[in-house]
Order: C-alpha cells, then structure tokens, then sequence
C-alpha cells in the first residue's frame, strides 16, 4: 500500500492527524467542569443534580424504558438500560461541561451544565 503514496503525501497525513490529535486535546483541556447533572426524557427536564454528591437515579424512559445513572466521584455515567443495544452504558463518565450521554430508545439525555445551569457553551452579540 506504501508504493501509492509518495513521501508528500505520508507526511501530509501525519500533519494532519497530528494537528486532529492537537485541537482534540486542546479542546478537552480548556473545557470546563461542570456542576449540575440534568436529565432529560423525551425532551423534557425530569431532573437536576448536583455533580458534587454521590447518589443513583432510577431514570423512566419513554415508552416504559428505564436507565440508571450513577453520580459519583464527581462524574456521571449510565450504568444499566432496558435498551437492546446498551450504547448508553459504554459511553462512559462525563463531567465537563456540555458534555451528554444518550439512550435514543429510552429517549433519555443526560448533560452536563454549569453552576446557572445554561445549556449553552457560548452567547454571541
């Protein structure tokens, strides 16, 4: 496969994967932590925690689904789902502001927000 490629082109790839690898990271590390935990199901808020104490919510989905959220170590994650494919589950822990976890057959969203509870990131004028 090396024989397509010339030498411009394999340094071109690695200069732009690099500067994607850059900016990710970049990305991650200036964004914030977040304080509120709100949950969302079917569009609707259903509930707001606080990201500072440990607790789990038994979360009722549309249609009769149910997830589980566990708020810990000043993280959220889901850690059971009725859903047939369980994605919500191997999204992992979130913390950071604007950050969501989402159960799209439960019709389940939980985000991450500040201390004013704003969904939004940025205002502009």
């Amino acid at each position: 496969m090396l024989k397509y490629f010339g030498r411009n082109d394999l340094l071109l790839i690695i200069c732009l994967i690099s500067g994607a690898l850059a900016l990710a990271g970049f990305f991650y590390v200036s964004g914030s932590k977040g304080d509120n935990v709100n949950v969302y199901v079917d569009g609707k808020l259903a509930g707001e925690y606080p990201l500072s104490g440990d607790r789990e919510v038994d979360i009722m989905g549309y249609g009769g689904g149910s997830n589980r959220l566990i708020i810990k170590d000043g993280s959220a994650f889901i850690d059971e789902a009725s859903c047939p494919d369980k994605l919500c589950i191997h999204q992992g822990r979130i913390n950071r502001e604007g950050e969501e976890l989402v159960c799209l057959p439960n019709r389940v969203v939980v985000r991450i927000t500040g201390k004013d509870g704003s969904e939004y990131d940025a205002l502009t004028q």
